[in-house]
């Protein structure tokens, strides 16, 4: 049996869930993410881990930090194998935005000691293990593992996620033209809105007040613009209707890994417009705009030179790069393969 480490369930871990269980009995166990919980959840686990040790063959996580730590030393003490996931906020340090592990000292060492003394590491974008980062001037360049933990030897397999596109497809409804949606939770939170990029959607949503945009997974998010329009966290059904009646998905995150909403969008036909940061420029391709500094007018002229041209062969492309490049069986190969499930 694998144990499935994760600090919350999220859209990632049901994937990994329904790639695994197939093959492989697996137990996800759900840690937490409140300082107040921890020293609860470090006791809880330790138990959960120990009364699970004669079934478990080995231990995954899914991103580095607490809930990682304890994992890892079974793993250790026990000789089970223990792989981490690497998703993104645990390979990275910008308190400029007060976002990564890196920023904190003790989950800076928890994660630190996560990823020197697993078995392999397995980040979903290149850019996750070493980047020279240049988005955003303020934040400092040196991103990524190697750059954090410059003396870090574990083995290191990038593995994409990757998209079921049986459900998220194009419907061939009409879109409206100029209409824009993003989506991202926890954006009531400043910081996680910074990081999601919604501080520079609002100066294009305020400099373009005929243009349509939609934010979906915060309801407690407040926008400024009244043509900005806010929902709450969305099904896959509902997130699948609402792709399919916008032209462009904006993805202008200050940091990213592997942007599950962008590769789902693409895959339904919006026309990506992303930062050059985490594994957007790689997703996107020449199917989109990619903005390689966070500047409004750069932004705004992007985007107004792009919609000149035939937009509907973007989107086309966009469809089929997620369907060739980040399909589900690809990424659950190459997992399954990792975690020498199958040879």
């Amino acid at each position: 049996m694998i144990l499935y480490a994760f600090p919350v369930r999220t859209a990632f871990t049901d994937r990994d869930l329904e790639m695994i269980s197939p093959v492989a009995a697996i137990k996800p166990l759900e840690f937490t993410q409140s300082p107040v919980k921890l020293p609860f959840h470090f006791i809880l686990q330790f138990f959960q881990l120990l009364w699970f040790l004669p079934q478990t063959s080995q231990y995954l996580c899914f991103f580095g930090g607490y809930h990682s730590v304890l994992p890892v030393w079974f793993g250790k003490v026990f000789g089970k194998k223990c792989t981490i996931q690497a998703g993104g906020t645990d390979c990275i340090n910008m308190p400029e935005i007060g976002y990564g592990n890196f920023r904190k000292k003790w989950l800076r060492k928890a994660t630190v000691y996560s990823f020197k003394n697993c078995s392999l590491i397995l980040p979903v974008a290149e850019a996750l293990v070493k980047q020279d980062y240049s988005y955003d001037s303020s934040i400092s360049p040196k991103q990524g593992l190697l750059n954090l933990i410059p003396d870090l030897k574990t083995p290191i397999q990038v593995i994409p996620n990757g998209f079921d596109t049986d459900f998220w497809k194009a419907s061939g409804k009409e879109r409206n033209t100029l209409t824009f949606i993003s989506v991202a939770t926890g954006t009531s939170n400043l910081s996680r809105a910074m990081v999601k990029g919604y501080d520079l959607i609002e100066k294009l949503a305020k400099a373009h007040p005929n243009w349509e945009f939609t934010l979906v997974g915060d309801s407690n998010y407040v926008s400024p613009n009244s043509n900005v329009k806010v929902l709450r966290k969305m099904n896959p059904s509902e997130l699948l209707a609402l792709y399919n009646s916008h032209q462009f998905y904006l993805q202008l995150s200050t940091s990213e890994g592997f942007p599950n909403a962008l590769g789902e969008a693409m895959a339904c036909g919006c026309i990506p417009i992303g930062s050059a940061v985490g594994a957007i420029p790689e997703i996107i391709g020449d199917s989109g705009v990619i903005l390689t500094e966070k500047n409004l007018h750069v932004l705004d002229s992007a985007i107004q030179d792009f919609a000149k041209q035939d937009l509907n062969s973007f989107s086309q492309k966009a469809i089929l790069r997620i369907s060739r490049l980040f399909n589900f069986g690809l990424r659950k190969k190459a997992l399954l393969e990792a975690l020498e499930l199958i040879s």
